[in-house]
């Protein structure tokens, strides 16, 4: 299936939440139930109007998956567990790649799937922090990119 990019408008916010959390709860397996609390409305309040915002939608228009740019770096990229394995995060990171000039990522480093995925379509570590942007001991990869896959 080929998919479309469209924008994120301020209202669909809480829509994109909804994609954040189911996303988060199958994928980042070392976060805590008060660590996805804590963060969920700092996404809603914060960090969604620090972005460039872009999702992909299902028949429905519902959003399935999205993505965050600022400053030609990645700062994310979520898709609806019901909806992986359908090329939804292959789509939005060549977008991001070629539309946005995306050159930076940041990693969960606990979440070896996301940093295989980067590293697959081309971005490689060029450096690591033990604590996330929040100071949480969550380590981050931090990886630019280096090649078109």
């Amino acid at each position: 299936m080929k998919y479309q990019i469209d924008k994120v408008s301020k209202k669909e916010y809480t829509e994109v939440v909804a994609v954040w959390e189911a996303s988060v709860r199958a994928t980042h397996y070392f976060l805590s139930e008060e660590d996805i609390q804590y963060f969920k409305p700092l996404i809603l309040n914060t960090y969604l109007d620090a972005v460039e915002l872009s999702c992909i939608r299902d028949c429905e228009n519902k959003i399935i998956g999205f993505l965050g740019v600022a400053d030609q770096r990645l700062e994310m990229l979520f898709i609806h567990p019901d909806c992986r394995g359908q090329r939804i995060g292959k789509t939005l990171l060549i977008y991001a790649i070629d539309t946005l000039n995306v050159t930076k990522v940041d990693v969960n480093e606990q979440n070896k799937q996301a940093v295989g995925f980067y590293t697959y379509f081309g971005f490689e570590t060029i450096g690591r922090s033990e604590l996330d942007a929040t100071g949480k001991p969550y380590p981050i990869v931090h990886m630019t990119f280096a090649k078109k896959a």
